[in-house]
């Protein structure tokens, strides 16, 4: 029989293999596509692939795609390889786009390429997936997972082991100095108490344990050093389960300050390269739909001009990035140009609101000249709704962890947006839903979910029950 963990020494080759294999499916694809379609494959062609497949790589590191599938999902790693094509996808097209180069492809056989992709990248995975899980099936490519430390966490952390067993990973059993302790069930097994620490520490020495999980509470931290101190002298891989769940956490991530690992609590997704990945789809889609939507615009601004006396836009101060006060544009839809200390929300046949002024606030017309906003740099196309600033510091105070949503760019559109919590909200429960929705974005970020976003949008976003 072969040995469990037959493929261990071979992760790096593995993970460069599916490197070359992802550059091959992007490149073969291509070149079927021009073939089917029966296109002169000139250089342009090789230039977009070479572009496409080096872009791939590049957003696919920073997305950790080709870190160890053990411990992904099918679904996560598959939206993972969907939003970092989706990222190619926009780069291309914008590349296109500036270098005026767009009109020498085929539309055909781009758009066939850039839907096929995706497919065969996250078929390749599947293909993978399964030939792996038949091998662990027989023993091979599996790892051995012991807890130290039998409390809520550990309960947490074997049934996440046990309902997950395409991950490969057999669990051994938990560690704990308290031997007469009782565990319940978790998914129907007993989890049975193999030994005190010190026998942990035995059987990794031995290596009988490859992934130890420490889910000793965090005021045992003496105890919690020893026992990292003393697997250094094993090859276990050590995973430390904090008791973290007193907290409420938004994006945290560890980082290292001079050497020093520490977690953040509260943090914005947009760092570096996905920082810069959110300002290029940014750039690049807020000036594709301005191109398209300039004559609307113009049309609209005639319309205002003619509904009522006054300025064509509404500028108002808003909350932007990490709390500055922005200057947001809207087309003007009432009759006065409220912006002090305090700001009433539209109602219901509220007299102020101009009858053409009401058509676009239902429709969302009103929001257009945000694009322009995009641009500037002062907001994003996806992200929280930017609130009055009257309104913020009243919310501000009523609902926990309202700031938290200006980590990031205000949004023309948003996750609260597209689930319903659009327009009026007379409420704190209602603005609490909405806040809600906004840091359920931030902490989920993608590019991916970025273009569901925008999509939805398309079909719910731009009118509501509450709209006025």
């Amino acid at each position: 029989m072969m040995q469990g963990g037959m493929l261990r020494p071979y992760s790096s080759e593995i993970g460069m293999l599916s490197r070359i294999a992802d550059a091959l499916v992007i490149w073969l694809t291509l070149l079927a596509t021009i073939g089917f379609f029966g296109v002169d494959a000139g250089s342009i062609y090789s230039y977009a692939g070479f572009l496409a497949i080096a872009s791939y790589l590049f957003m696919a590191e920073t997305q950790s795609v080709y870190s160890s599938w053990r411990l992904l999902s099918i679904r996560a790693m598959s939206l993972k390889v969907l939003a970092v094509w989706g990222g190619v996808v926009i780069l291309t097209i914008g590349i296109a786009f500036l270098t005026k180069t767009s009109a020498d492809f085929s539309r055909r056989v781009m758009i066939s390429w850039f839907l096929l992709v995706p497919v065969f990248l996250v078929l390749e995975r599947l293909i993978a997936q399964f030939i792996m899980r038949g091998m662990r099936k027989r023993g091979m490519n599996t790892r051995t997972v012991a807890i130290a430390g039998a409390g809520e966490h550990a309960l947490r952390v074997a049934q996440g082991i046990f309902d997950s067993a395409w991950m490969g990973l057999h669990f051994v059993g938990v560690y704990d100095d308290r031997r007469e302790l009782r565990l319940p069930l978790v998914s129907g097994r007993n989890l049975e108490i193999r030994g005190n620490l010190q026998d942990l520490l035995q059987n990794a020495r031995e290596g009988k344990i490859d992934y130890v999980y420490i889910t000793l509470p965090m005021k045992a931290e003496g105890r919690i050093i020893e026992i990292v101190n003393t697997l250094a002298d094993t090859t276990a891989s050590v995973y430390l389960v904090p008791d973290f769940f007193v907290f409420d956490l938004m994006q945290s991530r560890w980082m290292n300050v001079g050497g020093i690992p520490m977690v953040s609590i509260f943090e914005s997704p947009f760092f570096g390269v996905d920082g810069w990945l959110k300002r290029i789809e940014d750039l690049v889609l807020g000036t594709l739909i301005l191109s398209i939507i300039a004559i609307p615009m113009l049309l609209i601004a005639i319309g205002v001009k003619l509904s009522s006396p006054g300025p064509v836009l509404f500028k108002q101060r808003r909350y932007g990035l990490n709390g500055r006060i922005v200057e947001v544009w809207k087309f003007r839809s009432m009759k006065v140009m409220e912006d002090g200390q305090k700001v009433v929300q539209a109602q219901k046949n509220d007299p102020r609101v101009t009858p053409f002024g009401a058509f676009i606030r239902r429709t969302s017309l009103d929001e257009l000249p945000q694009f322009i906003n995009v641009l500037q740099g002062r907001m994003s196309i996806v992200g929280p709704r930017p609130h009055a600033v009257s309104h913020n510091e009243q919310y501000r105070r009523l609902i926990h962890g309202y700031m938290m949503r200006h980590k990031v760019k205000p949004g023309i559109t948003g996750w609260a947006q597209i689930n319903g919590w659009r327009g009026e909200t007379d409420t704190v429960e209602k603005m609490a839903a909405r806040i809600e929705c906004d840091l359920q974005y931030i902490q989920s970020w993608s590019l991916w979910l970025d273009i569901k976003i925008i999509l939805l949008t398309i079909f719910r976003g731009f009118s509501g029950k509450h709209v006025y």
